[in-house]
């Protein structure tokens, strides 16, 4: 997983070659970021696989989210194996310029 972070918000990427896009799922719940998906094995059944080092099954990952992020719009998107995560931060937590007041020069009175 990458995050990457940014003024307006936060992107994760995740890595899911070969999981069924229909099979991923993202929820958001009490602060917990869930991500889960599955793949399956690509075997017929006279085939015999002599080497295995692909995991398959269910996966889940569970991410807590800063307080800053909206979670109400969370948004994501899967492209070519990879689900990027889209996390906005609310309006308070983005950055902002302060405005400097300038005092008035002092008068002088004679």
């Amino acid at each position: 997983m990458d995050v990457i972070q940014r003024a307006e918000d936060d992107v994760l990427r995740l890595d899911l070659p070969g999981a069924d896009p229909e099979s991923i799922e993202v929820t958001a719940d009490h602060g917990v970021l869930t991500v889960s998906a599955r793949r399956s094995g690509q075997y017929g059944e006279q085939d015999r696989p002599v080497i295995r080092e692909r995991l398959m099954g269910t996966f889940r990952r569970k991410i807590k989210l800063a307080e800053t992020v909206d979670s109400d719009s969370i948004s994501a998107v899967y492209d070519n194996g990879v689900l990027s995560i889209l996390l906005p931060l609310r309006e308070k937590a983005k950055p902002r310029k302060i405005e400097i007041k300038h005092a008035g020069a002092p008068e002088l009175t004679a």
